[in-house]
C-alpha cells in the first residue's frame, strides 16, 4: 500500500482513488486484527470490564471520532465514558473561550483539571486516539493514566508520528507511552489524493480509527461471551426497549460514566 498521496485529475479519479485508498487501509487493519494484532488491546478491554471498570476515551480534534465509537452509542459497551477537553467547561470553572482554535489541546497543563473532573478507579482502561500523537494534552492524558496505573491503548498514525517531533515537554509521543500501540495506517499528513494544483485530500484517519474502534468492541464482546458473561452492550434509544435496558445497565456505573449532547 502507498502511503503517498495519489494524483487524481477528474472527479471520477479522485472518487475512485479515495475509495482504494480507504479500502486499502482498512484492508490492512483487518489484515492485522486476523493476525492476532489487536488481542493485547481486546484482552485490556475484557478485564477492565470484567472486574467493573470503565473504558475512558480520549480524543482531541478529529480523533474524537474514536473517542464516539467507543463511549455511549448503540452496539457499544455500556461502561465508557469520552474524557474531552470541553469538560473543563461543561463541568469545571473555565470560560468557553478556551475552546477557541487548537491550542488547548497542545497545552499540557489542562490534563490536572480533566483529571480532576473524572471519576475514575482502579480497573479502569484508557484508550486514546491522536493521528500525529504528539500533543500536550494527548501525551499528558496517558502519562497521567499511567502515573496512577490505568493501561493505556493508543491509536495513532505510526508514519506520522514518527515524522514530527513531539510537543510535550517530555519529548515523548502518545506511541511511546501507551502499553499498547494501534496504527491507524493514516499517511503523514492524513491525506491520501492529489487533486490539480497540488492539494492533498481525502483524509482517511478518523475513518481507519472508527474501525478500530468496533473491531475492539467486537472482540472483547465476542470473548466477554465466551467466557459466559453477557456482555453489557448498549441498545439503540431508538427502539421499543432500549431507554429502559440502558438505564438499567447504566445505573450500575452510577457517575462514573457521563453522557452529553
Amino acid at each position: 500500500m502507498n502511503s503517498s498521496t495519489v494524483p487524481a485529475a477528474t472527479l471520477e479519479e479522485a472518487f475512485a482513488a479515495f475509495h482504494e485508498q480507504v479500502t486499502s487501509r482498512l484492508q490492512a487493519v483487518a489484515d492485522d486484527a486476523a493476525r492476532g494484532g489487536l488481542d493485547p488491546a481486546i484482552d485490556l478491554v475484557v478485564d477492565s470490564i470484567r472486574r467493573g471498570g470503565v473504558l475512558q476515551a480520549f480524543g482531541t480534534g478529529h480523533s474524537q471520532a474514536f473517542a464516539m465509537e467507543i463511549a455511549g452509542r448503540a452496539g457499544g459497551f455500556i461502561p465508557t465514558t469520552m474524557m474531552a477537553l470541553r469538560d473543563i467547561v461543561l463541568h469545571g470553572s473555565r470560560d468557553a473561550s478556551v475552546l477557541t482554535g487548537s491550542s488547548l489541546e497542545r497545552d499540557e497543563s489542562v490534563v490536572d483539571e480533566l483529571f480532576a473532573l473524572s471519576p475514575l478507579e482502579a480497573a479502569d482502561v484508557f484508550l486514546i486516539a491522536s493521528n500525529s500523537g504528539v500533543n500536550g494534552s494527548i501525551v499528558g492524558v496517558a502519562l497521567r493514566a499511567k502515573a496512577e496505573g490505568h493501561p493505556v491503548i493508543a491509536v495513532t498514525s505510526l508514519e506520522h508520528t514518527n515524522a514530527v517531533t513531539p510537543k510535550h515537554p517530555s519529548g515523548l509521543r502518545l506511541s511511546e507511552v501507551a502499553d499498547v500501540v494501534i496504527d491507524n495506517r493514516a499517511p503523514y499528513g492524513d491525506t491520501t489524493i492529489e487533486v490539480p494544483g497540488g492539494v492533498g485530500v481525502g483524509a482517511v484517519s478518523s475513518l481507519t480509527a472508527a474501525y478500530i474502534a468496533q473491531l475492539i468492541t467486537i472482540g472483547a464482546a465476542e470473548r466477554i461471551a465466551a467466557l459466559g458473561d453477557t456482555p453489557p452492550i448498549y441498545l439503540s434509544a431508538n427502539i421499543p426497549g432500549g431507554d429502559e435496558h440502558n438505564h438499567a445497565l447504566e445505573d450500575r456505573y452510577g457517575d462514573r460514566i457521563r453522557r452529553t449532547a
